[in-house]
């Protein structure tokens, strides 16, 4: 029961520290492609891992879950969305230190959609168009995550400490630091709980912009505004979970995991938004045979739509396979950014290697 206080504990102490900053100028959506998920396991499954989660994706889900790594073990994952238009890479590794009870890991992430065109100087002084003035860029985010995780009794403890970089072709870059910290503990032997606090102290995004004279012209000559050095803060996201593990006979085994999602940036379009917070609800299971095989099933992005009939309720789905042999896992997920609907599906296959 004391080990519940001190988690319970963590969740008043951030909403506190909220509350007392709640003028400051937290942007909402800030860096939120840190927010879209690696693993093709844990998209299938809804994003729900902040509890389950114990393999080198842990570093991105909640750091304490490095601790379930064995050994050194390697991540990989391609991903597209928007038919192709934007592409998501992710990178990892986790490896024990000396003593086996610690552990250190690096990640690093780029969303990114490249070839956008830059129509500044299509246009000719006179009206006609020259498309050899045309010219590509690309605008792209970055993540480096340094990752530690301890064991202490029960408790798993896990702190990230992020850089952030964000470019824009040659107009605009930002750099950013941020700190996430998380905690896994075993309330039963089949039940665990955690909880994850990503960008703790605020992560400050500082941007620099720089244009040409001639650039600048354009710009204005197209009523188009020219920015100014700025900065941008990402505010705390909170993630608490809790996950259950079933199994039936020595070859079937059961994984259910339920989320909850918190942000403090304003409303959102989830499930529960109020001024304050606003809370999105993940599921996740996980059909298991043997180690080997896994069938996995998620839901999450519960929204209201709105449309010419009223509002509606939808959720996406998503689904996906793993196969485990040896110290290779290949997974495979079907998921998306939205509902099924709106098409903006895509398929995700990730790679693990454990050495």
């Amino acid at each position: 029961m004391t080990n519940l206080k001190v988690v319970f504990g963590l969740i008043l102490a951030l909403i506190t520290v909220h509350m007392q900053n709640a003028e400051a100028q937290v942007r909402s959506y800030a860096n939120e492609f840190l927010a879209v998920g690696v693993g093709a396991r844990a998209l299938s499954m809804g994003n729900a891992q902040v509890a389950a989660v114990n393999d080198v994706t842990a570093a991105y889900w909640n750091p304490a879950g490095l601790m379930g790594v064995d050994g050194t073990q390697i991540g990989l994952m391609h991903a597209e969305w928007f038919a192709g238009i934007g592409k998501y890479d992710y990178v990892g590794v986790a490896k024990p230190f000396a003593d086996g009870s610690r552990i250190g890991g690096l990640s690093l992430i780029r969303f990114g959609v490249d070839d956008i065109p830059n129509t500044l100087f299509i246009v000719e002084p006179e009206g006609s168009i020259n498309y050899d003035n045309l010219s590509t860029f690309s605008a792209a985010d970055y993540a480096a995550l340094f990752s530690y995780a301890q064991q202490y009794k029960a408790f798993r403890v896990g702190l990230n400490a992020k850089i952030i970089h964000r470019r824009v072709g040659k107009f605009a870059t930002a750099w950013g630091f941020g700190l996430d910290v998380g905690a896994q503990y075993a309330l039963k032997e089949n039940i665990t709980l955690g909880l994850t606090i990503k960008d703790l102290t605020t992560t400050v995004n500082a941007w620099s912009f720089s244009f040409t004279e001639e650039e600048k012209l354009a710009l204005q000559a197209t009523n188009n505004i020219i920015p100014e050095n700025s900065t941008e803060l990402a505010g705390q996201r909170l993630v608490f979970g809790a996950a259950y593990v079933a199994n039936f006979g020595e070859k079937i085994s059961l994984l259910a995991e339920a989320d909850l999602d918190m942000t403090f940036d304003g409303k959102r379009n989830v499930l529960v938004k109020t001024g304050f917070m606003s809370i999105d609800p993940h599921l996740g299971l996980e059909l298991g045979y043997d180690k080997f095989l896994f069938l996995r099933l998620g839901l999450n992005n519960i929204q209201e739509i709105e449309d010419f009939d009223g509002s509606s309720m939808q959720v996406q789905p998503n689904a996906g396979l793993g196969i485990l042999f040896r110290n290779v896992g290949l997974d495979y997920a079907f998921t998306g950014l939205n509902s099924v609907s709106d098409g903006i599906y895509s398929h995700v296959i990730s790679l693990k290697v454990s050495l």
